[in-house]
């Protein structure tokens, strides 16, 4: 993602990201983290208490911090973007507003796919294709359940997620501060997050929706998001953050998210008895800035390797 930011320069940062800890079990659960991060080849380390005062001196962090140097943040729009341009330059063909109704298999996908349509005027079109990749998003498991057979069908579940903006001058840290993950929260706890002006918002926080397109801030959640933001940034001023906007994230279940049992990870695969078609679902933060990772791994699934 950074060589490909360089390259067509769009806008991005290497910010960093803390996961502070405030007690041992938290300690532990970072301990896991950068066991797991060690593994997959992701650089992760554990700071000393002096390097962490002296670098973000209003973090509070009692038991340890661990960070991750190569996570930085990137302008979606521009990367969207320039993937779309690519994408067009190569062939491709964007049809927008255009809400697909029907997916039929052409003799269980071995001869293609044919992807019926509607537009916001009611217009009825046909796309053909020989490979399909759903990556629809809040909306993906409705267009893997037109696919597969009834046995094999999902119920979506939707986290709504508050951001809060903070209008006050201190404190102002130069990194991502993420507290350490809560088994059962559901999410990845109200963790401070910056923008390419160097602006600070916090959040998400986990609300449970019935709605995929519920986007109104709940200004209800402000008095827990200002409470679980002081447990690492304790002279924070409450009085200058406020509700922002909101944030809707794809769940397969919400038993995984709130037992604190199990970790839903990204669905990326190959759907077995049909042919050329790759699901995505649970795409969830960080999708957007693993997406050419994500692409790889379609890719492979879809070609068995890299092609040029």
């Amino acid at each position: 993602m950074y060589e490909l930011c360089r390259k067509y320069d769009i806008p991005h940062r290497n910010t960093g990201k803390w996961i502070v800890a405030q007690d041992e079990t938290q300690m532990e659960a970072l301990q896991k983290i950068h066991s797991f991060a060690s593994t997959i080849g992701v650089p992760t380390r554990f700071l000393s208490k002096e390097e962490a005062k002296r670098r973000e001196p209003d973090v509070r962090a009692a038991a340890g911090v661990l960070e991750s140097p190569s996570t930085g943040i990137v302008d979606s729009h521009s990367l969207m973007q320039y993937l779309e341009g690519d994408f067009e330059f190569h062939g491709g063909l964007c049809a927008f507003h255009s809400p697909v109704t029907s997916i039929r298999p052409i003799t269980s996908g071995e001869d293609g796919w044919e992807i019926t349509t509607q537009s916001p005027d009611g217009a009825i079109s046909t796309i053909s294709s020989s490979t399909l990749i759903n990556g629809a998003g809040l909306f993906a498991v409705a267009i893997s359940n037109m696919i597969l057979p009834q046995d094999r069908q999902l119920t979506p579940f939707y986290a709504k997620g508050s951001y809060f903006s903070y209008a006050a001058s201190h404190p102002r840290p130069k990194t991502l501060i993420y507290p350490a993950p809560i088994p059962g929260h559901g999410g990845l706890g109200t963790h401070l997050t910056l923008d390419l002006s160097g602006r600070i918002r916090f959040g998400p926080d986990v609300e449970w929706t019935d709605s995929p397109t519920d986007y109104t801030p709940n200004t209800a959640n402000l008095d827990a998001a200002i409470k679980d933001i002081q447990t690492y940034l304790p002279h924070v001023d409450g009085s200058a953050i406020f509700p922002d906007y909101v944030g809707i994230r794809p769940k397969l279940g919400r038993l995984a998210a709130t037992s604190g049992k199990d970790f839903q990870d990204f669905v990326v695969r190959a759907e077995e008895g049909h042919t050329g078609f790759v699901n995505l679902l649970a795409i969830e933060s960080p999708g957007l800035t693993s997406c050419l990772a994500i692409a790889e791994e379609v890719e492979g699934l879809l070609y068995g390797g890299a092609r040029s």
